[in-house]
């Protein structure tokens, strides 16, 4: 008897609480800053490119071989508009076959693929999931609108020039 009452006490205590779950559809939860979703390309805004270089050092470090890419020699440094001697001509990612690892962010030397929020890929057909170099350039570019994303070396820079 006493146990049917706690478990009656619970039920009634718990019955008007604020509910926790998000009807998935239609509601969703905030995604944590911290979040690590799928990896993305980034675009240098005040150049018009992107930061990869197609040096291939994410796509050798990659325990899962999910990713590829080629490079091209760039034409904008030949007009002496950017720093970059090469950029990336193609890249690819297997989300399928990504597992989220981080360690393409780690090893990149440019600060040119970051780990995104993205998380609600999921499609029907088998190879559905392979994102090529517009789409993750795309998605890098909301992700940085969303976090306001700005290269490390860039806030080095910013240091550097205020310390007199």
């Amino acid at each position: 008897m006493l146990a049917s009452l706690k478990g009656l006490w619970v039920t009634l205590t718990n019955t008007f609480k604020k509910p926790v779950t998000a009807q998935y559809p239609k509601q969703h939860l905030p995604v944590a800053r911290r979040y690590m979703g799928f990896p993305v390309l980034m675009w240098d805004e005040g150049v018009g490119e992107p930061y990869c270089t197609g040096c291939m050092v994410c796509i050798r470090n990659c325990p899962t071989l999910c990713m590829s890419a080629q490079m091209m020699d760039n034409p904008l440094f030949k007009e002496g508009k950017s720093k970059r001697r090469k950029i990336v001509e193609s890249f690819e990612i297997n989300f399928g076959r990504c597992i989220l690892c981080n360690i393409c962010v780690e090893v990149c030397n440019f600060d040119a693929i970051e780990m995104s929020h993205q998380h609600e890929l999921s499609v029907v057909v088998r190879n559905g999931n392979r994102a090529t170099l517009p789409r993750l350039l795309e998605m890098g570019k909301e992700f940085q609108k969303e976090v306001g994303w700005k290269p490390k070396g860039a806030e080095e820079g910013a240091k550097e020039e205020a310390t007199p």
